[in-house]
């Protein structure tokens, strides 16, 4: 805790603070690794078959295999999250089921299941786009910083 913080602190309220330091269980962190790893490597690899499967049985080149292979991702994680499995996922591997887009798909769905009592519109639909607005608001501004930087110091001039 900072030393400013500890300072405004009553006697009673740092001798509590550090009595739960000692009581507070330690965080395994090497299994939440490996479970991330684990977690996140399935997920992947489940997605790679998916693309393989779309360039050898259908005949879609590597570009194009990867939109299905993205969406049948996305539908998978909502059915899962619609029936509460993802939830239970998550809670096992940690980080690693928030792999970019079917822990995404998980978020906007969960959100929208939560606020699903308060109307279609201004339940799910306000609410679902509010964790989605941040995120795409943060990739535009990131993408115009990087886009910024390449110009700089780009190559390709």
């Amino acid at each position: 805790m900072a030393t400013k913080a500890k300072q405004k602190m009553t006697w009673t309220q740092q001798e509590y603070h550090t009595l739960a330091k000692k009581k507070e269980p330690a965080r395994p962190v090497v299994k939440n690794c490996l479970r991330a790893f684990v977690a996140g490597g399935i997920i992947c690899t489940i997605g790679q078959a998916l693309m393989e499967l779309f360039i050898r049985m259908f005949g879609f080149s590597e570009k194009t295999a990867g939109n299905p292979t993205v969406a049948i991702l996305i539908l998978l994680s909502v059915i899962l999250t619609s029936f509460g499995v993802y939830d239970k996922i998550a809670q096992w591997a940690g980080a690693g089921s928030a792999v970019p887009v079917t822990g995404f798909a998980n978020s906007l769905c969960s959100a929208a299941l939560e606020h699903k009592s308060e109307g279609y519109v201004l339940g799910v639909g306000g609410n679902m786009f509010k964790l989605a607005g941040s995120v795409i608001v943060f990739g535009t501004v990131a993408a115009f910083f990087v886009g910024i930087v390449h110009l700089l110091f780009g190559t390709g001039r």
